[in-house]
């Protein structure tokens, strides 16, 4: 039997967040924490520890304010590291461009923390993931059409890697996937069990 109560309560309003975990667990809330953590600068800390504080304070944000009397807390904050730089969401079509530019044909690092916290009992479990993901040549013109879209919106890095590898862009992901998209199942799907 898991320690985690249910039902799981998203920390989130990430449509990605909620389909990753849709697909391991039945009966999941979203509750969206208010704080907006685009407000936060990291300094100098590093990245494992920042996405850990983000998530942390989300999930406590959510404790706070949601009327959920049983259940546990899932909060999860993402970034990527670009020539050691903590990068998150873009917040123009400039910023995404820079961004994605800065990613071409080279290695970056993605940082997804994640916390679990009881509503009963007071247990709190933090953790990271980490993924590499080696971007190929992607040509300006590709880069210009993607930022058009909007589809960078929201997104740590300005990109969604499911939605980048259907739309064939040359990324090879070293790690788990669902970290890069927001929500690190291969570990959470075994903690969530035990």
């Amino acid at each position: 039997m898991s320690k985690w109560k249910r039902p799981i309560v998203l920390a989130s309003a990430s449509p990605r967040r909620a389909a990753l975990l849709a697909e391991y667990e039945d009966g999941i809330e979203v509750f969206p924490p208010t704080l907006d953590d685009g407000e936060f600068a990291c300094g100098s800390i590093p990245a494992k520890i920042w996405v850990r504080a983000l998530a942390v304070m989300k999930a406590q944000n959510v404790f706070e304010n949601c009327a959920f009397e049983k259940g546990t807390i899932l909060a999860a904050d993402t970034v990527c590291v670009i020539d050691d730089e903590i990068v998150g969401q873009p917040a123009t079509a400039l910023d995404a461009t820079r961004m994605i530019e800065a990613m071409v044909s080279k290695t970056h690092e993605v940082f997804t923390g994640w916390c679990l916290l009881s509503l009963e009992d007071d247990v709190t479990l933090v953790g990271h993931e980490v993924a590499s993901l080696e971007f190929g040549p992607i040509s300006k013109e590709v880069i210009r059409k993607y930022i058009a879209t909007g589809s960078w919106q929201g997104k740590a890095g300005g990109y969604n890697l499911s939605e980048r590898l259907e739309a064939k862009w040359p990324i090879v992901c070293f790690g788990d996937p669902t970290s890069v998209m927001g929500l690190p199942m291969e570990k959470l799907s075994k903690e969530l069990v035990k």
